[in-house]
Formats: structure tokens, C-alpha cells, sequence
């Protein structure tokens, strides 16, 4: 799985196994090079979504989240980066300019600790935006140059359909995930969402092969805002997964064409 990578890329290939199994799956479907860079930065990712989630005190959360952020201004500023599984690798791969785009990631993730809702939807666009598009514009373009535009509106409607597909969890533990909970809600949201990728896939071309890897982490997510968009109570219910082989095949294709 991770023959000759250094110890560190195979914890966090380990951490992502275990914890982001979707994620796991899309790495190994990329070149073992790309493997080697996205393993650290989907093991951050692990890292910084469950540090909010691990304790009830939201001041240790906060420095939770902190210490990421101070993690990354050591990339960005280096020379000296502290000695840690994931941090140490991610050094490897992260310009100056990613690990300053992460650290946004991670300051965005602060909603997380605390229960409420969105204040506009200015808000939960820039929540999506600055997590989920801001990952995905820092693993494609730390595998080479990519358009971040075309990135931001694939990333904008990943980040939209791992939110439907995360929904029972987060109201589960007392959070508002949605500004518009009702099913024109939802169809809304997953018809803006689907709007974007269609326009990303539409320019295509501006993402070339070496960075395209990064992008097979959104493999189901058309299909999930498709589902949700014409059946809006499976959001609700928990049932935007697809059955194993549907969601294996549907890899494998993403993949072997490059068609995201």
C-alpha cells in the first residue's frame, strides 16, 4: 500500500484509512507520487475536523484548532517546522502560499466547536468555501499548477454533498447545519451546488493530469446532490450512500478517464 514511503506518509496514510475512508479510497486510486503528497494533507484534514469534536470544553478546542494554525505559519514562514507524523510531511509538500490557505481552512473550522447556526448565507458559503475548497485547491495545486477558480466551484459542491451526507450526524450532536432545513431548502442548495460543478467540469481542461488526483476525492458528488436535489428527505434520513460497488466502479472510472 505504501511501500517506500517514509515513515511519517505511512501514518498518515494509516490516520486517513482509519478515519476518511472515501478519501483513503481516492488517494490509492491516484499515481503512488501523488499518493505521497495527498496522504499528509487528507491526514490534516482527519486532524483538524475532529479536534472540535474530541472534548466538550470549547477553550480546548479552540486551542486544538490553534495549534494546527500555528503548525501551518511555521510551513509557511519556515525555516524551522516542529517534529510531528503529519507536520512533517505536510512541510514537504506545502508551498509557503498553500500552508497561508490552510491556515484559513483551519480558522474557518471554528464554527465547529460552538452550536450556532449560520447567520446568512453568505456565511455557509464562505464555511464551504474556505473548508472544503480551500482543501481542494491546496491538494491539486500542491500535485502542480491548476486554475483555482475551476478548483473553488469543484470544491464548493464536494464540500455541499459531504454536508447533506454529514447532516444526521451534525444535528445528532446539537448543531444547525442547514439555513433552510425544509426540502425547497435542500433542492436549492444542491441546485446551486450541482450549478457549480457543472461549471467547473465545463473547464476541465484548466486542470491538467498532474493535478487531477486531488480532484477524484469528489467522485459521489454529483450523484449525491442529484439525489438529493430529487428526493430531498434522504438528507434528512441519512441515505446519500451509494451501495459498495456502484461506489467502486464509479472510482475506478473517475480515475482511468480523468473525468472528474
Amino acid at each position: 500500500m505504501t511501500t517506500g514511503f517514509s515513515e511519517d506518509v505511512k501514518a498518515c496514510a494509516a490516520l486517513v484509512h482509519r478515519a476518511d475512508p472515501d478519501r483513503f479510497m481516492a488517494a490509492m486510486a491516484a499515481p503512488i507520487d501523488a499518493r505521497a503528497v495527498l496522504f499528509p494533507i487528507y491526514a490534516l484534514n482527519v486532524e483538524v475536523a475532529r479536534a472540535p469534536w474530541v472534548t466538550q470544553e470549547p477553550m480546548i478546542a479552540e486551542m486544538r484548532l490553534q495549534w494546527w494554525r500555528d503548525a501551518l505559519q511555521e510551513i509557511a514562514e519556515g525555516p524551522e517546522v516542529r517534529r510531528h507524523e503529519v507536520v512533517t510531511p505536510l512541510s514537504a509538500v506545502l508551498s509557503s502560499h498553500l500552508a497561508a490557505m490552510l491556515d484559513e481552512y483551519v480558522a474557518v473550522r471554528r464554527w465547529d466547536i460552538y452550536k450556532d447556526p449560520f447567520e446568512d448565507e453568505a456565511h455557509f458559503d464562505a464555511y464551504i468555501n474556505h473548508s472544503a475548497g480551500s482543501l481542494m485547491v491546496a491538494a491539486a495545486q500542491a500535485l502542480g499548477p491548476a486554475d483555482e477558480e475551476v478548483l473553488r466551484d469543484f470544491g464548493y459542491a464536494v464540500g455541499v454533498a459531504n454536508w447533506f451526507r454529514a447532516i444526521p450526524e451534525l444535528e445528532s450532536r446539537g448543531r444547525i447545519p442547514l439555513l433552510d432545513g425544509t426540502a425547497e431548502g435542500v433542492q436549492a442548495l444542491a441546485e446551486k451546488a450541482l450549478a457549480r460543478l457543472e461549471r467547473a467540469q465545463s473547464q476541465r481542461s484548466k486542470v491538467p493530469p498532474s493535478s487531477r488526483p486531488a480532484l477524484f476525492a469528489g467522485w459521489q458528488a454529483g450523484w449525491v446532490l442529484r439525489k438529493a436535489m430529487a428526493q430531498p428527505q434522504r438528507v434528512a434520513n441519512g441515505q446519500l450512500s451509494q451501495g459498495e460497488l456502484r461506489r467502486r466502479l464509479s472510482l475506478m472510472r473517475v480515475a482511468s478517464t480523468g473525468r472528474w
